[in-house]
This record gives C-alpha cells, sequence and structure tokens, in this order.
C-alpha cells in the first residue's frame, strides 16, 4: 500500500497570481483551473466567513496539499 504524500505551500511565500507547482510531480496548478483535470479540492477550511485552508489532491501523483496564506485575501475584504 503506497503512502500518500503530504505538502503545505504558503501561498504569501510564492511568486505570481496564485499558481504553483507540486512539490512531488511538478503538476502545475492554477486557481483559474477549474476543470479539475489537474487537482481536487478535497476540503475548505473556513473561520468567521474567511477562506484559512484549502485541501487539494494531485490528479497526476496523489500528492495532498494544504494551501495556506489566505490572511490577504481576508484583509481585502
Amino acid at each position: 500500500m503506497q503512502r500518500i504524500k503530504c505538502y503545505t505551500i504558503d501561498l504569501t511565500k510564492i511568486d505570481g497570481n496564485g499558481e504553483f507547482r507540486c512539490p512531488r510531480c511538478g503538476t502545475e496548478m492554477s486557481p483559474e483551473d477549474e476543470t479539475e483535470d489537474t487537482y481536487t479540492i478535497l476540503e475548505t477550511t473556513t473561520e468567521e466567513d474567511c477562506l484559512q485552508k484549502i485541501i487539494l489532491k494531485c490528479n497526476k501523483c496523489g500528492s495532498q496539499i494544504n494551501l495556506t496564506g489566505f490572511d490577504f485575501l481576508n484583509e481585502a475584504r
């Protein structure tokens, strides 16, 4: 049985408009991609109607990616 690899990406520490690569296989993921071809959203965590975390699964390698760093979006509200 293969173990699922888990990674955390802090969006405040990356350049661009939210695009990033899977830390395991390098597949490019973009918030603009709504097809779920490259990733699947497994869970979203909110607190007081503010997004805190999104957990994704890379559809190529199966890695779980925890996206954090949404504070800048919440501050813009």
